[in-house]
């Protein structure tokens, strides 16, 4: 296998273009670090230590800094930050239900050892036993109530799925109110896409391209060398950290960002339709898009220290 180029091993800032002053200009940088595992904890039943996971844990950090990329800031930049949501239904008689069952479960009296759940539950709630019969409208609600689900098991027998609910609004034109709300589900986590041009003035210039699409196709790639079972296990690739720069100094307006995995990289070697290298083949138009995926979610604790602080947050 040919060794990779001198200059690609030993060269710790590439940049394009090549005549681009980071000191005097805005610019994205784009860092390879290593990855890092979440850190272990011993737990009291545990010797080993078992995976902890801290909000914030992944951060930018600068630390081994293993190659830093330097490009102008491409169009069409943004952020969306989300959250997940779900909708979640609980009519009356299922509320008051599960009171019963709680109260219960905390009260530490056993529920459903004998053969009829129904009329253990009836009598171990007491009180919401009363509230179950006045949430379907009293004694004849609740004989309703059992006649509608003894309905939906019968017709059930020949093939037929109804629903109580789908009984109800066909024999009175109602249904029971479902109590719908919106309810918290989750983090998500961000993703983003860059798109950069490279159309090289120079055969310097064009190695440094070609530096650059390796240095992000070796670090975003699976690592089978110096794992624990050759052949067997798999490392995870080298992590990459976003900062949108101005000179020396982080952007004071734009968005920050966490450690972030290189999901894919796609490279355009005729970007302007056309087939067209120089004398020693280098393309002479390119176009490379990075898709990028933060390792962790953002938290409301991340605004209130470091990069949080600055500009948009994150």
């Amino acid at each position: 296998m040919a060794a990779a180029p001198k200059q690609d091993q030993e060269k710790k800032v590439l940049r394009y273009p090549q005549t681009i002053i980071a000191e005097q200009t805005d610019y994205l940088a784009i860092t390879v670090v290593a990855y890092k595992p979440i850190g272990r904890t011993a737990g009291p039943n545990d010797q080993a230590g078992r995976i902890i996971s801290k909000a914030g844990a992944r951060r930018n950090s600068n630390e081994e800094r293993i190659k830093t990329i330097i490009l102008p800031i491409p169009s069409n930049i943004s952020d969306t930050n989300s959250a997940k949501f779900g909708e979640s239904s609980l009519n009356t008689i299922a509320a008051t239900a599960l009171g019963g069952i709680k109260d219960i479960m905390e009260s530490g009296q056993a529920l459903g050892s004998g053969g009829d759940f129904f009329s253990e539950f009836m009598t171990a709630t007491n009180g919401a036993a009363s509230s179950f019969i006045n949430s379907v409208g009293g004694v004849e609600g609740a004989q309703g109530f059992a006649t509608r689900m003894l309905a939906s098991k019968a017709v059930g027998i020949f093939g037929v799925n109804v629903s109580p609910d789908q009984i109800l609004a066909r024999t009175q034109g109602e249904i029971l109110n479902p109590n719908l709300e919106l309810l918290f589900g989750g983090p998500t986590l961000r993703s983003f896409r860059f798109s950069f041009k490279f159309t090289p003035r120079n055969q310097s210039e064009a190695q440094e391209v070609k530096e650059i699409i390796r240095c992000f196709k070796i670090n975003m790639a699976p690592k089978v060398k110096g794992t624990s079972i050759a052949n067997t296990m798999m490392k995870t690739p080298n992590v990459f950290e976003l900062r949108y720069m101005q000179g020396k100094d982080p952007h004071k307006f734009l968005n920050r960002f966490k450690q972030c995995f290189l999901e894919t990289v796609s490279v355009n070697y005729t970007a302007d339709g056309t087939y067209a290298t120089y004398k020693n083949g280098e393309p002479v138009s390119m176009t490379m898009d990075l898709n990028f995926k933060e390792i962790e979610p953002v938290y409301d604790s991340d605004y209130d220290e470091g990069d949080g602080l600055g500009g948009v947050g994150y």
